[in-house]
Parts: C-alpha cells; sequence; structure tokens
C-alpha cells in the first residue's frame, strides 16, 4: 500500500470512475464521491470507500483529486473541504479562466495545487493508458508520480500550475479540429455520392493520416455513437479553446465555426459520441 489517502470528487464520471479504480487497484486508499452516488458504487468492490459528501471523501485524505465536468463543479466540491497542506490535483478540462480561479481558491486555503489534466478518453482511461499533462511547484512532484503511473503511461510536466491547462487547450484545439474535419469530409463525400469508406481507405498509411480520423470516420460511416468521450464535453471544450483564443487577443475563426457547430450538435446530441457531430452536417440521419 501506499501512503497516500486520496479523495476523488468525480468518481462516477466515465474518466473519474476509471482513474478511482486504477488508484485503488494501485494501491492508494481511495475516498471516492461523486454527485449521483450510485454510478460511483461499484467502486466498493475495489476497495475504495463511498462518501456521500465531498467533506466526507477529503476527510482525512492526503491527496484530493478533482475530475469534474467543469470549473464550477470544481468549485464547489471543493471549496472549504481540505486541511491546510493537502495536495489538490486538479485533473479535470476547465479552461484557462476555471484554472485562475482554483488557484485563487488554493491561495486562500493553503492547498497545494497540482494543475494536472488528462488527455485521452474512455478506453485509454480505464487501461491506465492517459497522457497526463502537469503543471506544478517541483517539491510536490516526486510525490505525486506514482498516482499519475497509476492512471496514465506517461507524465508530462509543463512547468508551474496553469502551463498544463494552457497545453490541454491547445490540443483540444487539435482534437476537435480533427473531429469536425472528419466530419465535414465524409459528409461532402456522401452528399457527393462518394463511398467514405473508399475515402478513408485512400487516407489510410499515407502522410495525411491519422488514428483518430479512422476510428471517427468509420464511427461516423457506422452511424455508431456509443459515447467515448460525450459531444457536450467536446462543444465545452471548443469553447474554453475559443475563449483562450479570445484572451489572448488572437483571431482564430476556424475554432469559432467549430465551436458553433458542436455546441449546435450537443443539443441534440450531448450523450453520444463527440463523433456525432458528424450528423449535423450529414444529408442523410
Amino acid at each position: 500500500m501506499t501512503n497516500d489517502t486520496v479523495a476523488v470528487l468525480g468518481a462516477g464520471g466515465t474518466m473519474g470512475k476509471a482513474m478511482a479504480r486504477n488508484m485503488a487497484r494501485a494501491g492508494f486508499a481511495v475516498r471516492a464521491w461523486n454527485r449521483t452516488p450510485e454510478k460511483a458504487q461499484d467502486l466498493a468492490g475495489d476497495g475504495a470507500a463511498i462518501c456521500s459528501t465531498p467533506a466526507e471523501a477529503a476527510d482525512g485524505a492526503t491527496v484530493v483529486v478533482t475530475m469534474l465536468s467543469d470549473a464550477e463543479a470544481v468549485l464547489a466540491a471543493i471549496d472549504g473541504i481540505a486541511a491546510r497542506g493537502t495536495v489538490w490535483l486538479q485533473m479535470s478540462t476547465i479552461g484557462l479562466d476555471g484554472m485562475a480561479a482554483c488557484a485563487e481558491l488554493a491561495e486562500r486555503a493553503g492547498l497545494v495545487l497540482v494543475d494536472a489534466p488528462v488527455m485521452g478518453t474512455k478506453a485509454p482511461a480505464e487501461a491506465g493508458e492517459l497522457v497526463v499533462l502537469a503543471g506544478g511547484p517541483p517539491g510536490v512532484r516526486d510525490r505525486v508520480q506514482p498516482l499519475f503511473d497509476a492512471v496514465g503511461r506517461k507524465t508530462v510536466w509543463t512547468g508551474e500550475a496553469g502551463t498544463a491547462s494552457r497545453t490541454k487547450v491547445v490540443m483540444n484545439t487539435w482534437l476537435v479540429t480533427v473531429v469536425e474535419g472528419t466530419a465535414e469530409t465524409l459528409a461532402l463525400a456522401e452528399g457527393l455520392g462518394v463511398d467514405p469508406t473508399q475515402v478513408l481507405g485512400l487516407l489510410a498509411g499515407g502522410a495525411l493520416d491519422a488514428p483518430y480520423l479512422q476510428a471517427k470516420g468509420a464511427a461516423m460511416i457506422r452511424r455508431d455513437f456509443e459515447p467515448s468521450f460525450r459531444l457536450a464535453l467536446a462543444a465545452k471544450d471548443a469553447r474554453l479553446a475559443e475563449d483562450a483564443a479570445a484572451a489572448a487577443g488572437l483571431d482564430l475563426p476556424l475554432i469559432r465555426t467549430i465551436r458553433a457547430r458542436m455546441d449546435e450538435g450537443a443539443e441534440r446530441h450531448p450523450d453520444e459520441d463527440m463523433s456525432a457531430t458528424f450528423l449535423t452536417s450529414a444529408p442523410r440521419g
């Protein structure tokens, strides 16, 4: 067993549950909380203690992990619950303003904040093969690395707290660009009577190919939108990128367009996979 007791706040979501389970299996004492308690109940089978409130989960924990949908949820869960000196691993994707608010809260509460959003979706999370982007004080890095090793195949330290969230926004901009670009390319193919499977085949193995393009493209062709990463969350990530660009004084019309398109799709298909953005453009349902 490891020395740290870890409170995982948001342990019932797709990502949070997988991460809490992998931490427990790695030997950490895990205290799990989720806003919908029944979604976290099966973690008890992995040895996690299921808690009814964030305060209960954080009681006695030396590390608190937040893995929630947005900054508002993160701040509501963490505010006032952790003892001074507790390490706070903020692993949600909440953008620049969200992380700034977390940094202010951590400063007031005396928490040691590590900004650590992850790259990956359902399958990598379940396999413990996420990529952790981490920013925080050098003195805590060796301590938290075993936790990151439990959930990820690689950790990239980016600098101080805040730098990891900036990096995540950049990486998510490419992610939503690939998915929306694939969606519109295949929608055009269908609209012109071109076999979309042939399009993927022509790209396969070439300089323009990408594994994600092939996976999401195949799902679009099948109209199979079993969620690996929900469209509502992808739309949120596109909005965070648009906000970050505006804050930096950049004019990036592509991300504005992608954000609008994904918002439109998320209104009708919020809980389907992000590849369901295809349905907004596709000529048939």
